[in-house]
């Protein structure tokens, strides 16, 4: 699949926020990527206390997972995050995290921020 990237002009700059405003996507095979949070193999989460630490720890899950289809990070349209607790006044670390892992060429047409009371992790 081939991604095209657009952000008009006209519309503000989203590239300093991580996303782009519009990707057209080419091609025939479209792969989803769910669940992937800052836990290593072993659901080791890394960082419990560290917002930035745990979005580039899951940014590298994504990498991995889109990996495995075929893909890299460049091949990532859209991002949906969701921020447990208190975390989502402080998103900031999540904004550099995405910064550094998709360069302006290849930023996700949207990233969506979920603020959520707490995850649930299955037992």
């Amino acid at each position: 699949m081939t991604l095209t990237r657009i952000n008009p002009p006209d519309l503000f700059d989203s590239t300093q926020y991580g996303f782009s405003q519009v990707v057209v996507a080419e091609g025939r095979r479209t792969v989803y990527c769910s669940g992937q949070v800052a836990w290593d193999a072993a659901e080791d989460i890394g960082a419990p206390d560290d917002l930035g630490e745990q979005a580039r720890r899951a940014l590298r899950n994504v990498e991995r997972a889109v990996a495995a289809a075929g893909g890299s990070l460049r091949d990532v349209a859209t991002l949906r995050i969701y921020i447990a607790g208190d975390h989502i006044r402080h998103t900031r670390a999540v904004r550099e995290a995405l910064l550094a892992a998709f360069p302006p060429d290849a930023q996700p047409y949207s990233v969506d921020q979920y603020s959520v009371d707490q995850y649930s992790v299955p037992h």
